[in-house]
């Protein structure tokens, strides 16, 4: 069986390190839905697709915000999905509480979906 929150660990790793390619590396032809899209870019209706989707928007959010990082909270896992409970920080910006659900098929990210409160 796959660990759930190993990858949720990976992903966080990646992103903190702002490692695109690792990042990457750990999802398949996923979606991703995030609020932050709709701001960003509300032509998606903060939905994108495809990893070339997806490696443009975290491409820009690395270099619009070269100190974004997320801080763990908490990781909550099934045999199909983890929940991940984490504080977005970066200089400039209040800190903001968000929830994110990875949805993992064959050890593969195939979706995710970020929450904010």
């Amino acid at each position: 069986m796959i660990d759930l929150k190993h990858i949720a660990n990976q992903w966080f790793e990646a992103f903190n390190q702002h490692d695109l390619e690792k990042l990457l590396n750990l999802y398949d032809d996923a979606e991703h839905y995030s609020p932050k899209l709709k701001v960003h870019q509300p032509e998606t209706n903060g939905l994108i697709k495809g990893k070339t989707a997806l490696r443009n928007w975290w491409a820009d959010a690395f270099q619009r915000l070269p100190n974004l990082h997320y801080e763990v909270l908490k990781l909550t896992a099934d045999d199909e999905q983890v929940f991940m409970e984490y504080i977005r920080q970066t200089l400039g910006e209040t800190d903001l509480r968000v929830g994110e659900v990875l949805v993992i098929k064959n050890g593969k990210i195939i979706s995710s979906r970020v929450y904010h409160s």
